[in-house]
């Protein structure tokens, strides 16, 4: 059973109106939407193309914008860099897949947390807060030896899928798939 996506309409004057609550909502209450889990699909009302993506980059625009931003230079840059290469394609699913991990890894240690301190909700974010003061180095370590243990993974991967392709090709005489020790000169 598939679950239904609570569908936004946004207007041309710019508002957003939530068709479940028949009410017009602002951005955070988009946001908050996500932050909740719900599934939301955001459609243009005149058009009726879906626009989710859009908007949901204008709401991560303003985080980035609030204070605390989570992309540095480095990183928008390698984004933009990233578009029209040849890997372009595996980039989406690959930041996917680690950000699930990272999800996965906060939840657990919420858990762990929460199984030693109980609900109380203040001492859970007062002890993160502390936990991240001291322990952020050293996860940031952690994930860092994760990234570049997958990078060593992916290159290796690359370079067998390379030889396996020397390997399938160079039987028929492309100068670039010949096999180790083949002539270039021509036989006749």
């Amino acid at each position: 059973m598939s679950v239904e996506k609570r569908v936004i309409k946004k207007y041309p004057n710019r508002r957003l109106y939530d068709t479940a609550t028949s009410s017009y909502i602002t951005l955070g209450d988009v946001k908050q939407l996500v932050l909740d889990n719900v599934d939301i699909q955001v459609v243009d009302a005149k058009s009726q193309e879906d626009i989710t993506r859009s908007v949901l980059l204008q709401i991560i625009l303003e985080e980035e914008n609030g204070g605390m931003p989570m992309f540095s230079y480095e990183v928008l840059t390698q984004f933009i860099r990233s578009y029209g290469q040849a890997m372009q394609g595996m980039m989406g699913p690959f930041l996917e897949n680690n950000l699930q991990l990272f999800a996965q890894l906060q939840q657990k240690m919420q858990e762990q947390t929460r199984a030693i301190y109980g609900d109380n909700t203040m001492l859970n974010a007062n002890l993160w807060g502390e936990f991240m003061k001291f322990q952020g180095p050293a996860v940031q370590n952690m994930m860092a030896n994760y990234m570049e243990q997958s990078t060593s993974m992916f290159l290796d991967m690359q370079n067998r899928m390379q030889e396996q392709t020397k390997q399938l090709f160079g039987g028929f005489g492309f100068p670039a798939y010949k096999q180790d020790g083949e002539d270039d000169k021509d036989p006749s």
